[in-house]
């Protein structure tokens, strides 16, 4: 892994090489968040840009922890949250709005501010993985 001056505190052995669902309605924003997983050392499984593929991801798809926008289009990705939930695995939301729209349920989720940048990722996916 080569890392840029930008992320040069990251450290390439600390890559645990987890499989990501990402959920996000904008393709470039979710292009750009697959690049950074990758430049952490994980992998993207799955991929949804909308609260259908979210939620039959949700239901099916083999991943460690999600990334889950909180708009989509305007619909939530709550629904897909909850599915991830009931399936006890990890997952974050990633969202420029505030977590007031999130049900009481989920609002103690970790969520990344967008824009954010790989060292945030990086330490919210520590956390959510009680790493850090």
């Amino acid at each position: 892994m080569i890392l840029n001056e930008e992320n040069s505190l990251l450290k390439a052995t600390e890559a645990t090489g987890k499989s990501f669902l990402l959920v996000e309605d904008e393709a470039l924003i979710r292009m750009m968040l697959a690049d950074m997983l990758e430049e952490l050392g994980h992998r993207v499984t799955a991929e949804a840009g909308s609260l259908a593929e979210a939620l039959s991801l949700a239901r099916d798809a083999a991943f460690d922890i999600a990334i889950l926008d909180i708009n989509l289009a305007g619909s939530v990705s709550v629904p897909a949250a909850e599915v991830i939930a009931e399936r006890g695995i990890p997952f974050l939301f990633a969202s420029g709005y505030s977590e007031a729209g999130l049900p009481r349920a989920l609002g103690d989720r970790p969520m990344l501010r967008k824009p954010f940048q790989l060292k945030e990722l990086q330490g919210a996916i520590r956390a959510l993985l009680g790493a850090g």
